[in-house]
């Protein structure tokens, strides 16, 4: 039996990505496929790549192709697996999933030679889909709209050739002429039947074999083949159609060579410079290419296997499509890709084969003469073969690192330990290989990247934030209350305190907020004081030597809960002012008060939470026919400390109304509300931590969160499949928190600890694990860890590699200088360990055969 499993962490290793406007007309987002994850990315505004939707398949996704009908404004996907089927998936921006548009089966499960799924490729035009195997089998499908404009998909035609294996497929660009497809083929018949001295197999040739979908007979015809350099391992479609000559380029180890499919052109080759370091006998093959296209111009980015990224032109005649001239130029080098896109917003997303996948952004587009170049114009053939042009690696010059998605693939080794004396054990990984291989230190829970931090003057004993309109976007105010006193800091290009806010300063706040006038809330345990727009201020006392021991507010309602256990219910009304609605006595002091924010339309909310020191939890009405009358009522297993109700509405979802309780004994427990009668139910419990959890609301993804402050804290958010999810963060313990909002961080948090002030931010949500990074300068191979000593040993090595004392460049001791200067100078940025190693000494290397 075989089960079906799901992992804490989703894989890293990108297969295959691909670009498109998948959501909305100009939407420019990425689809990869990490093995059985399909997602969804998208660059932010601050270039930051965020995962819009992740959804798990039942199977290995081999291949992915994007394509568009004709006349259409967004691209479907369509992908190869070893499932034996093609699947067209359409991303439905309402409910954030990508629907399943046709699923046509064609062969049996698993990942076999002759069942198709490994290539895919699209024609340009949206008209057809090649699905190939390796060996023998090759199917097309028809794509068309029906009469209510609906995708359809024919029956597959069939375009197999017995004892041949395919190296790569592509689709031409033919204009709206039959489509036509491009495969490298190689014919192994002769092989099988081959004598001892294996002469066959040694003259076995490749061949390009052009396929040409008739659609008035619906039928595959094998148009022409010819052979070509025995090095051929990819395609890539030269944009036609009026828009260019056609045809594909064939790329060779040292050669990259155009071919058209008019009979009578003539190939058009030019050599791939080369590194000067490289020796003579290893070859240059190109493992990606990315397309882009202008209305003006289009040219190819190509990458070598040694990460060198090429600029590929093709020079033709308009008129008669004739291509006279085919130009390589050196562009960059950044790792080793299994795939580039090219994004129209000046972006270039590389998937890499090992170690964090990255986004770039374009500062030139390779126009600078003193970049090598080779072109078929100047190729010298001498009497040992073609000449070669040489080049030297340097620093990014056309691209700039804009973002790193982390990725632990290859992780080499794995032990888990808990070396720090934490709260819960680390894993120390191995990954990656070369010289970008790390030392990865994984700790559960989602990283919080520190903005700022501030000393205090003593311990706070909470903290707000207050905007000064409902309209401003971000924050004007962060209110910190300790024993005695309340300091008011302005926030602006910095943060300095204020003492013309209108908060009194000489008592301890329990509450600042902004009221739905514009006008500010303080809370103090003398009463409340209302700050108006226009600075006047209004006093509530509590009466006789009450004191006010708890507050609930939003931009309308607010409760007081006094000293003996009595509430005291205002609203503001029409003109501006906070009337007293209702009092209610209650048995005993309350312990904790939430109200949930006005619902949009409404006047006010209906439901108020009180929690007791008898260990229950009960819902009041707010109406104005019931007003505090008990809807609700939850036995608790201890004291409630906090309450916090949280709608998990969304765009895409109705959700639902939750109360969270945090109780004594560091236990969290979440009830549903019903909003009609007020009624818990479905209550479910965590244990947190040992302090009791405070709750606080915050914001993550422009939707509500909740933030739990325990031993160590954690955070509620509703996830992309509409989920409610509670994850822990990898950080201190926090005391009190708020919802932050400047220029410089749109979603953040104001937290204390200690007598600090901080300013934090979530960063890849989604995410169970937070990383810290130690380079290394060989492959990992074994790692060895001495717990009582708390030390680790890492056995590197590498066939044929320059010793680290020897490099020049990037890899060597000086780029090793510079990207720790360059990692200081950032600052703000995730902190990293430093490199392995110190000067002298001794590494420890081993031969590999």
């Amino acid at each position: 039996m075989f089960l079906y499993n799901l992992t804490l962490q989703k894989g890293g290793g990108i297969q295959t990505a691909v670009y498109g406007n998948f959501s909305a007309p100009k939407a420019q987002e990425i689809v990869v496929s990490r093995n059985k994850v399909l997602e969804l990315l998208r660059p932010d505004e601050s270039g930051k790549m965020q995962t819009i939707v992740s959804v798990e398949c039942f199977g290995i996704i081999r291949s992915l192709a994007a394509f568009r009908l004709t006349g259409a404004n967004r691209d479907y996907v369509v992908a190869g697996s070893d499932s034996g089927r093609v699947v067209v998936l359409s991303y439905n921006k309402d409910r954030n999933c990508f629907e399943k548009v046709h699923q046509e089966t064609f062969g049996k499960s698993g990942c076999r030679r002759i069942v198709p799924g490994q290539f895919l490729c699209v024609d340009p035009k949206g008209r057809a889909i090649m699905v190939g195997a390796i060996e023998k089998a090759k199917l097309v499908y028809v794509l068309n709209r029906d009469t209510a404009a609906n995708l359809t998909i024919s029956s597959p035609l069939e375009a197999n050739k017995a004892h041949a294996l395919v190296f790569a497929l592509a689709a031409l660009d033919c204009g709206l002429d039959n489509p036509v497809f491009a495969a490298i083929e190689l014919d192994y018949a002769d092989v099988d039947a081959d004598g001892p001295d294996g002469l066959a197999a040694a003259e076995a040739q490749k061949h390009l074999t052009f396929y040409e979908l008739d659609l008035g007979l619906n039928h595959v015809a094998r148009k022409s083949s010819e052979p070509i350099d025995n090095g051929a391992n990819h395609l890539v479609a030269v944009p036609g159609g009026g828009d260019g000559p056609g045809g594909v380029l064939v790329c060779a180890e040292n050669f990259i060579i155009y071919k058209s499919q008019n009979p009578g052109h003539e190939d058009v080759r030019a050599v791939i410079p080369r590194r000067s370091s490289l020796s003579g006998d290893r070859g240059v093959l190109i493992v990606c290419a990315a397309t882009h296209r202008t209305k003006q111009q289009f040219f190819f980015l190509a990458q070598s296997e040694y990460g060198d990224l090429y600029k590929v032109t093709v020079v033709y005649e308009k008129g008669t499509e004739t291509v006279t001239e085919l130009k390589i130029k050196y562009f960059d080098t950044i790792p080793p890709c299994v795939s580039v896109c090219v994004l129209k917003t000046g972006f270039l997303f590389a998937a890499s084969e090992f170690g964090n996948h990255a986004l770039y952004q374009f500062q030139g587009i390779g126009d600078d003469d003193d970049d090598v170049e080779s072109s078929s114009a100047t190729l010298v053939e001498t009497e040992e073969g073609y000449q070669p042009v040489f080049f030297d690696p340097r620093p990014l010059r056309n691209l700039a690192l804009i973002d790193e998605v982390e990725s632990l693939c290859p992780v080499m080794d794995v032990q888990c330990h808990n070396l720090l004396g934490e709260e819960t054990p680390q894993l120390y990984t191995l990954c990656g290989a070369g010289t970008r291989s790390t030392l990865r230190v994984l700790r559960q829970g989602v990283a919080l990247s520190e903005m700022a931090v501030s000393p205090l003057p003593g311990n706070p004993d909470a903290v707000f934030t207050v905007r000064r309109s409902s309209g401003d976007a971000f924050d004007a105010y962060i209110v910190v209350s300790f024993t005695n006193a309340t300091l008011v800091l302005s926030i602006g290009d910095t943060v300095e305190e204020v003492s013309d806010s209108g908060f009194l300063g000489t008592t301890p706040t329990l509450s600042a907020s902004l009221l739905g006038d514009n006008s500010l809330l303080q809370a103090h345990p003398g009463g409340l004081r209302h700050i108006h727009a226009d600075k006047r201020i209004n006093e509530w006392r509590t009466p006789g030597r009450k004191s006010v021991t708890r507050v609930a507010c939003n931009a309308r309602q607010v409760v007081v809960a006094l000293s003996g256990g009595e509430l005291v219910y205002f609203e503001l009304d029409a003109g501006g002012q906070l009337v007293e609605i209702e009092k209610l006595e209650t048995s005993g002091d309350v312990a904790c008060l939430d109200i949930g924010p006005v619902p949009e339309g409404q006047l006010r909310n209906r439901f108020l939470a009180v929690g007791s020191f008898d260990s229950t939890v009960r819902i009041l009405s707010l109406g104005a026919d019931d007003c505090l009358q008990t809807m609700g009522v939850q036995a608790l297993a201890a004291a409630p400390s906090s309450l916090l109700m949280l709608s998990t509405e969304s765009e895409r979802s109705a959700g639902g109304l939750y109360l969270n309780v945090g109780l004594a004994n560091g236990v969290l427990l979440r009830a549903e509300v019903d909003r009609v009668t007020g009624q818990l139910s479905d209550t479910r419990a965590r244990f947190l931590g040992a302090r009791p959890p405070r709750l606080h609301a915050v914001s993550v993804r422009g939707a509500p969160a909740m933030l739990a402050l325990s031993s160590r804290p954690w955070l509620g958010h509703v996830d992309l499949q509409g989920r409610f999810a509670l994850a822990p963060l990898s950080y201190e313990a926090l005391e009190h928190a708020a919802p932050f909002a400047s220029d410089q961080c749109p979603e953040g948090v104001v937290a204390v600890a200690g007598n600090t002030l901080r300013i934090v931010a979530v960063e890849r949500l989604g995410e169970s694990f937070n990383q810290t990074v130690c380079r290394l300068r060989y492959t990992p191979r074994e790692l060895s860890v001495n717990p009582d000593r708390r030390t680790l040993a890492v056995v590197e090595a590498d066939q044929s590699s320059v010793p680290y004392e020897e490099r020049t460049g990037p890899e060597g001791r000086a780029g090793e200088k510079e990207s720790k200067e360059s990692k200081e100078s950032n600052g703000g940025g995730a902190k990293k360990m430093e490199v392995e190693g110190e000067e002298g000494e001794e590494e420890e290397e081993e031969e590999e055969t």
